[in-house]
């Protein structure tokens, strides 16, 4: 039980996106705030409520920040990056959560002048080469909508994570009329097209409507399933 929540967790970090102005010319870095929902279900079920923000920092940098907790659990996420020529740069990602008892901590520091990233934890330090356009697990979010927003294809990206360059892709589907708190929209459906077989299936939805707003997202795997829901836009 302790893996699946922590994996509930991280689907909600990793794939809600932040909520714009309708008319911003470059919603990439518009603050927002914006409240999701997570119903997991094996057996029981359960919610879980995060909070995700996006602020500019007076240096010129800016912050995406996720949090969420429950009676079982706390998580927060966080990274610091500045925007270049459309493409998401991170400078210092965070991750910290405490399940039953276990906490589990990252700190990746970037260094674009070196092209290496390291992981600052005690215990399990690493460090790594990066290439232009390396991104962290949380902005790769905010880049994805950048890019669909921008229509841009192929939607494929290198991820730092746990010393390793992972390569994450996503590939659009069509689209799909959904209920939702905001009402009924129009979704662009989008597939997680990397990791597909017949037991891990994960399911997008981003209404163009407001921005590309992701507005729902359902994960499959081992038996159980994850449904992602607005609940509010601030």
């Amino acid at each position: 039980m302790r893996k699946r929540l922590i994996s509930l967790c991280s689907l909600m970090i990793f794939f809600s996106l932040p909520t714009t102005s309708l008319a911003t010319k470059d919603p990439l870095i518009e603050p927002y705030s914006a409240t999701y929902s997570t119903t997991w279900r094996k057996g029981i079920s359960f919610k879980v409520e995060g909070s995700q923000t996006l602020t500019q920092q007076n240096n010129g940098t800016w912050s995406f920040v996720f949090s969420a907790s429950t009676m079982l659990a706390s998580l927060k996420e966080s990274v610091s990056f500045t925007l270049i020529d459309d493409q998401i740069r991170p400078l210092i990602y965070h991750y910290k959560s405490k399940v039953f008892g276990r906490k589990k901590e990252a700190l990746l520091t970037f260094d674009w002048q070196a092209m290496k990233v390291k992981n600052d934890i005690k215990n399990k330090p690493w460090k790594m080469d990066i290439h232009t356009g390396t991104l962290d697990k949380l902005g790769v979010q905010l880049q994805l909508r950048h890019d669909l927003i921008r229509q841009k294809t192929p939607l494929n990206y290198q991820i730092a994570d746990g010393g390793y360059l992972k390569d994450w892709a996503f590939k659009t589907v069509g689209k799909q009329t959904i209920s939702t708190k905001l009402g009924q929209v129009e979704a662009i459906k989008v597939i997680r097209s990397d990791n597909r077989s017949k037991d891990r299936q994960t399911t997008f939805y981003f209404a163009p409507s407001f921005d590309y707003l992701l507005v729902k997202m359902q994960h499959k795997e081992d038996g159980e399933s994850y449904l992602l829901e607005i609940e509010s836009l601030h």
